[in-house]
C-alpha cells in the first residue's frame, strides 16, 4: 500500500526503512506537517502517517478523504490531534501506536528530575567555559522525597518503578487505580489535590483530553509545596504555561522540567536556531536558571523508534487485508470516554 509520511525527520525515516524491508510498503516521505493547507500532497494515496503535531481537523480529514485516503496511520500514542467524529463520518479508519516504550518516556522523566536537581546543565554550560566553582548548585537526596505520579498507565508504572529504585515515597493519582495495583507498585492511593500538596516532585503521565486540559492550572500550582519540583513529559496543553510561568517567577516552584509545550506546534522538532522566537512564553521559561525544556524527546530511544514503525505497519497491512485492527484501531466512541 502506499502511505505519504508527514512530519518526517531523519530519525524516523531510518526506523521504518528497517522496518519496512519485512513489511513491503511504498513509503513515501514529506517534510511538511499535515495540516488541512499541505493534505493535497496525498492525494491518491490510500494510507497517511501522521505525527503528533500534525492537525487532522475536519478540513484536513475531509480532504484527506477527496483524495483517496482511507487509513489514517498515527505514529504516537496520543491523538487528541485528530477529530475522530469527522473521521468515522468519513469513513476514514484511525489507528495509533498504544505501547510503544513506556520505559523510553519513564526514563527521559527521570533524566529531567536528576539534571535539575543535580543543576547539571548549569554545571555543564559553566565548566566549558572553565568554571569550575560549585556555588549554586547544591541539590537534595532523592531518597527519601515524595513523588506524586499522575497518571499510572504503562508509562507512570514505568515511573513508578524508578522512582521507588531510588527510595522515594510514591503517591498515585489516578481514579482508575486498583488498591491491588497500588500495593504492588509501592504506592499510596490519593486524590490530586492532596497529593499536590504532599510532594516533593510532581510528574504528569496523562492523556490529553477535554477533561484533564489545564489540569495544572494556577489554583493546582498554588496548592504545590514551596519549593517543589514540576514534570512534564505527557502533553504540554496538561497545564497552563501562563500559570506555569506565574508560579516560576514568584518563586514558588523550585524547579520544571518540560518535555512538551502547550504551544509548541510549529516550535519543536523544528531547527529555529537563526530565526527569531516568537512565543513569548516559551522564550521566557528558557531564561530560567531552574527550568530545563527538551523538545518532545521522552520518546527518543532505538527500542522505541523501531516498536514505533513495526507497529504502524503492520497495522497498515492489517488494514490492507481486510483484517480487524485490533488495539491500534482509534474508535470515535473514545472521544465520549475522555
Amino acid at each position: 500500500m502506499r502511505i505519504a509520511f508527514f512530519d518526517t525527520h531523519r530519525f524516523d525515516r531510518a526506523a521504518f526503512e528497517q522496518a519496512n524491508a519485512a513489511a513491503g510498503q511504498s513509503l513515501t516521505y514529506f517534510e511538511p506537517r499535515l495540516t488541512s493547507q499541505t493534505a493535497g500532497l496525498a492525494a491518491g494515496f490510500p494510507a497517511v502517517c501522521s505525527f503528533v503535531n500534525d492537525r487532522l481537523d475536519g478540513p484536513c480529514l475531509r480532504a484527506l478523504a477527496d483524495g483517496g485516503t482511507r487509513l489514517v496511520a498515527l505514529r504516537s500514542a496520543g491523538f487528541n490531534h485528530v477529530d475522530l467524529r469527522e473521521a468515522a463520518r468519513l469513513g476514514l479508519a484511525v489507528t495509533r501506536v498504544p505501547e510503544y516504550s513506556p520505559q523510553a518516556v519513564a526514563e527521559h522523566t527521570a533524566a529531567l528530575v536528576l539534571a535539575l536537581n543535580r543543576k547539571v546543565h548549569r554545571a555543564y554550560a559553566r565548566v566549558r567555559d572553565w568554571n569550575f566553582s560549585l556555588d549554586g548548585l547544591v541539590g537534595f537526596d532523592l531518597c527519601g522525597k515524595t513523588v506524586a505520579l499522575v497518571g499510572l498507565g504503562r508509562i507512570g508504572r514505568a515511573a513508578a518503578r524508578i522512582f521507588r529504585g531510588f527510595g522515594c515515597r510514591l503517591l498515585g493519582v489516578d481514579p482508575l487505580l486498583s488498591d491491588a495495583d497500588a500495593r504492588a507498585l509501592g504506592l499510596e492511593r490519593m486524590a490530586l489535590t492532596q497529593a499536590l500538596e504532599q510532594a516533593d516532585i510532581v510528574s504528569l503521565h496523562v492523556p490529553l483530553t477535554p477533561g484533564t486540559r489545564h489540569l495544572i492550572d494556577a489554583a493546582a500550582l498554588a496548592r504545590m509545596k514551596p519549593g517543589a519540583m514540576f514534570i512534564n513529559t505527557s502533553r504540554g496543553a496538561l497545564v497552563d504555561s501562563h500559570a506555569l510561568l506565574d508560579a516560576l517567577k514568584a518563586g514558588h516552584l523550585g524547579a520544571a522540567g518540560l518535555d512538551v509545550y502547550e504551544e509548541e506546534e510549529g516550535i519543536f522538532f523544528q531547527d529555529l536556531s537563526d530565526q527569531v522566537l516568537q512565543d513569548d512564553v516559551l522564550a521566557r521559561l528558557l531564561t530560567f536558571p531552574n527550568v530545563l525544556v527538551t523538545a518532545h524527546q521522552g520518546f527518543l530511544t532505538q527500542e522505541a523508534l523501531r516498536a514505533i514503525a513495526r507497529t504502524t505497519l503492520e497495522s497498515v497491512g492489517r488494514f490492507e487485508r481486510g483484517e480487524p485492527l485490533g488495539p491500534t484501531q482509534v474508535q470515535a466512541e473514545q472521544v465520549l470516554k475522555q
